[in-house]
């Protein structure tokens, strides 16, 4: 059955992506860097902007809005900017988020809709200086997923492997990753 030519604008408008059309975008993707391995090398980047000297912020340029990111209320900040552990969650929620939706269009596994939450356990003394024993940083990440689908729960497992395989911040927060700086 063919639909009517607005509702197809409306699914592309609204993000809505078949299997049919998610590996008709990535075919020519996928030749390219198996001929081409180099091709396939990309480097993201993010910046971020110093508050003035009497604040303690750090302005960071999305895709979409300017984030002013500050200190945690745990650790002395009034709340009013975002915690850069909170963007964190965030962006593995995200990446999650958007990549489990595209093993799912891949796969053909139907999933409706859902929530996707991440936790993250920090003892802030670390941070703080508080105590030298303690870690700076998350000790522990939980990603949970609450889907709306009729998966059965082999699919289920399948969503979980890919998505879990898949995913870029995933990844990289569960094999680590060497992490340079440069003072200029």
């Amino acid at each position: 059955m063919v639909e009517p030519r607005d509702t197809r604008k409306r699914r592309v408008r609204l993000g809505i992506v078949n299997s049919a059309d998610l590996k008709s975008r990535q075919a020519p993707l996928k030749v390219r860097y198996r001929e081409h391995p180099h091709s396939a090398l990309i480097t993201l980047r993010a910046a971020g902007s110093l508050g003035d000297a009497e604040g303690i912020t750090c302005s960071v340029q999305t895709a979409k809005a300017l984030v002013e990111a500050g200190l945690h209320p745990a650790t002395g900040g009034d709340g009013t900017q975002v915690c850069s552990g909170d963007m964190l969650l965030q962006a593995l929620v995200a990446c999650a988020g958007v990549t489990l939706r595209a093993v799912a269009a891949s796969t053909g596994i139907a999933v409706r809709g859902g929530r996707i939450t991440a936790e993250g356990d920090l003892d802030v003394r670390g941070t703080l200086g508080v105590e030298r024993d303690v870690p700076v940083g998350f000790t522990a990440i939980r990603l949970r997923f609450e889907l709306d689908t009729a998966a059965s729960s082999g699919e289920l497992a399948t969503l979980q492997k890919l998505t879990e395989r898949y995913c870029v911040v995933y990844q990289t927060l569960s094999r680590g990753v060497c992490v340079q700086t440069l003072f200029m």
